[in-house]
């Protein structure tokens, strides 16, 4: 074993989370996570972690910093700084040690990320999985959205599709991500779950998950389950979203830099010229989540034709009823 994967190896499986909520990002994580958390058995790390593939630059291109000045990078480095990464890791569960029996956390990059899965593999805790896979051209659609208001997404669904296909679609591609964590753990450590299940029957999936856990599911106030922790807001105008994220494409990553293990002596705040234009932008252009956006039929057709193909075999793979579920009515 090289240094490298050694340095991946906890030395203190103790202090790791006894499960993990690894995606499918904008399939209803953060409800879950929000639900699991209120669970008296049950203490969830605060933040998105993204541990386990910390340093993949295509996983997060947001937690490398370059100072242009200095022509340097600033990353986030197991190989250069092992016992900083683990000590962050460890401490990220600290302030909940005392409230359940279990330790869990939710990266949504994971389910994407084969590293991610033969990491952890490697620890010698048996951590327990859960999936969330949502219809995947709803969920590539919502991904769009979040880009777009993120500030990640310049131009509109359509040229995405056409010039960055990869940043939306990526992420519902459930089969190739899922071979690839069969390969390296065992079927009965991950629990697959369907975001059409947990919205239409929340208290049976929520009954399922705690059984797949091993906690006890009546001991769950009912009333949490109206949760629904990251309601989707859109821009009141879409096209000047877009317009302000071309404007904003190189001011910076900050919504990270103080995240971090690794945090960067530069980029304390966006400049000054960015947040004026900001601030003017979110006056006039504000989110709301009483808008509601609909893609063209054309472009829904397009993307299930894609994923219906993507998908053959898919129900075999993780031994549930899936593919009829999402496409009998295409």
């Amino acid at each position: 074993m090289d240094q490298l994967t050694i340095n991946w190896k906890s030395n203190q499986p103790e202090s790791l989370p006894d499960f993990i909520i690894g995606g499918a990002m904008k399939s209803g994580t953060t409800s879950l996570h929000a639900i699991l958390h209120s669970h008296p058995d049950i203490a969830m790390a605060h933040d998105e972690l993204g541990f386990f593939d910390i340093d993949n630059i295509l996983q997060h291109p947001d937690f490398n910093f370059y100072d242009a000045h200095t022509q340097k990078w600033m990353k986030q480095s197991m190989q250069e700084q092992p016992e900083l990464l683990w000590n962050w890791y460890y401490s990220q569960f600290n302030p909940i040690k005392n409230k359940g029996k279990l330790l869990g956390e939710d990266s949504t990059t994971y389910l994407t990320s084969e590293i991610a899965a033969k990491r952890i593999a490697l620890q010698d805790k048996p951590i327990k999985l859960i999936f969330i896979l949502r219809h995947p051209t709803k969920r590539t659609i919502s991904n769009y959205l979040h880009l777009l208001k993120s500030g990640r997404a310049i131009y509109s669904l359509e040229d995405t599709l056409r010039f960055n296909p990869n940043s939306i679609i990526r992420r519902s591609l459930y089969m190739e991500q899922l071979e690839a964590y069969y390969k390296y753990i065992p079927h009965e450590r991950i629990k697959i779950v369907l975001f059409e299940d947990l919205i239409e029957d929340k208290q049976n999936c929520i009954k399922e998950i705690c059984h797949f856990l091993e906690v006890d599911f009546n001991r769950l106030d009912i009333s949490i389950f109206d949760t629904h922790s990251n309601k989707t807001k859109i821009p009141k105008h879409m096209g000047l979203q877009v317009f302000r994220n071309k404007l904003l494409r190189k001011s910076g990553n900050y919504r990270y830099s103080k995240f971090l293990p690794v945090q960067p002596s530069f980029q304390s705040k966006m400049p000054l010229k960015y947040r004026i234009i900001d601030k003017v932008h979110k006056k006039i252009n504000p989110l709301k989540s009483d808008i509601k956006f609909t893609a063209s039929k054309a472009t829904i057709q397009f993307l299930d034709d894609y994923f219906k193909t993507e998908f053959q075999g898919f129900d075999a793979l993780i031994k549930k009823e899936v593919y009829s579920k999402w496409f009998q009515n295409n």
